[in-house]
């Protein structure tokens, strides 16, 4: 199974970034106590203050999807996920470097069709009962 980087960029106004952190902070204890999490970030932009990102390391996107059926995750993370950017933010990690241990490539198990494949394209045909 390849690990997930789930990464959500946010534009935070001045007026808001002393409640941004707390926010966050708690976002991040909420994913942080589901199974299958690995690590997490909060970060700043060093040249735009206003610009933030909240990431999380997953066992596999799984993981990471059914962490958000978690209560204390859908009261303190998802409501401050819902404020970030609408772009892709789920990763497949297919390299890892991280110092402590030898880098780690991981195959992609992105489905063949998942181009041509969409929610919903998959079941079979309607049928009216």
């Amino acid at each position: 199974m390849s690990p997930v980087l789930v990464v959500t960029r946010f534009d935070v106004p001045d007026s808001e970034t002393a409640t941004f952190l707390p926010r966050a902070q708690a976002a991040l204890a909420a994913f942080a106590a589901r199974p299958g999490y690995l690590r997490g970030r909060i970060g700043r932009a060093a040249d735009d203050p206003t610009q933030w990102v909240l990431t999380t390391e997953w066992t596999g996107v799984g993981a990471y999807r059914r962490s958000l059926g978690a209560y204390d995750v859908k009261v303190d993370a998802a409501p401050l996920l819902s404020l970030g950017r609408d772009e892709p933010s789920a990763f497949e990690v297919l390299h890892a470097d991280d110092r402590a241990a030898p880098a780690v490539v991981n195959p992609s198990r992105r489905a063949h069709d998942a181009d041509e494949v969409g929610i919903g394209s998959a079941s079979g045909p309607a049928s009216s009962g």
